[in-house]
């Protein structure tokens, strides 16, 4: 039975005269990490604030462990929060920072430096106790933060962007150590990013949001492997989204050939998305039996090429370690099962 620590339920957020959150339902289990995912202004900061208290929704319900905490302030619900700013106290040290809330809560002075030093020896900031919070790194300040949330032993900790202001070396290396420090405390993460790559490397659960409403939610393969609409596919990575037909169960055409599929369910000729991976498409010399097509443009991405590949009125976008020379008449080889069949959006 899974273990339902949070539960939103029917969740509605109206700003003025617009939703800002619409039919959210989700639930939360103990000692998940789980990521809501989409792009500035689909609702997952509010979410995240009305998980925290610090927003009431317009209507619906928040569970904690089967009851109702919509009527308890920020400071009674067994939560933390890390923004995106740290709001950290400048005129205190790193020590004072971090023992704050053990303060408030009269815990005594031995206990507090016990905490206080075993939660800066957790991420990797032993030592920095009498440092001036002004002076450290972002990075620093980003660990002290999270430090200061763990150190009141919270049952869930809520993360808005926490790594956003951060270098892209330093977030990648943040990232493991947020998913190592989850893990070894077994503290249920609620994290707010709208950088994909950041939620499917982190993440036990993603919740995909657009428009005040949840797209899509499963594990990171799924999300990737399987998106449920054409927004999902084309926001989790990248994708080569095409109409087709369902010609029966296992068969679809699309670019002027059928193909076989391991996709069924669906009306006969019923109009489709057809959703293909750039890294799966292998190119090939051209064949009359396969879609052709001439290469365009090739861009050096490091760790692979990416081509495009003009076929008809449809440029395809192909990610290989092989590159194809531009101006070259190629053949795009799909495997069935690497062709996702999408039911055409209303």
């Amino acid at each position: 039975m899974k273990n339902h620590l949070i539960e939103l339920v029917d969740i509605y957020k109206k700003f003025d005269d617009d939703f800002i959150l619409r039919n959210i339902n989700l639930y939360i289990e103990k000692n998940e990490f789980l990521t809501l995912l989409g792009p500035s202004g689909c609702g997952k900061t509010t979410t995240l604030r009305i998980i925290g208290g610090f927003e009431n929704p317009t209507s619906g319900d928040l569970l904690f462990c089967g009851k109702s905490i919509l009527n308890l302030p920020p400071y009674k619900r067994q939560v933390n929060t890390v923004f995106q700013k740290y709001a950290l106290f400048p005129n205190m040290n790193v020590f004072d920072n971090v023992a704050f809330g053990l303060k408030i809560k009269k815990v005594s002075k031995a206990v507090i430096s016990q905490k206080v030093k075993a939660m800066l020896k957790l991420v990797n900031l032993s030592g920095f106790e009498k440092r001036n919070v002004n002076f450290l790194s972002g990075g620093q300040q980003q660990r002290i933060a999270i430090a200061r949330a763990l150190v009141n032993e919270p049952e869930v900790l809520l993360l808005d962007e926490p790594l956003g202001a951060l270098d892209l070396k330093l977030r990648k290396e943040m990232q493991i150590e947020l998913k190592n420090m989850q893990q070894k405390l077994g503290i249920t993460f609620v994290y707010v990013t709208h950088d994909q790559e950041e939620a499917l490397s982190m993440s036990d659960t993603i919740a995909v949001m657009h428009n005040g409403v949840i797209q899509q939610i499963g594990s990171p393969q799924d999300i990737y492997n399987e998106p449920k609409n054409s927004f999902v596919a084309d926001f989790i990575g990248e994708s080569n989204i095409i109409d087709g037909v369902m010609l029966k169960d296992f068969e679809v055409e699309f670019a002027g050939k059928k193909f076989e599929c391991v996709d069924k369910g669906f009306e006969l000729n019923e109009k489709v998305d057809v959703v293909i991976r750039p890294e799966d498409i292998e190119l090939l010399p051209e064949n009359i039996n396969e879609i052709n097509g001439e290469v365009e443009n090739v861009t050096f991405k490091g760790v692979h090429y990416e081509m495009l590949v003009r076929q008809n009125n449809y440029l395809w976008k192909v990610h290989s370690t092989v590159m194809s020379e531009v101006g070259s008449i190629v053949s795009l080889k799909i495997l069935p099962d690497l062709i996702h069949i999408m039911k055409k959006e209303k």
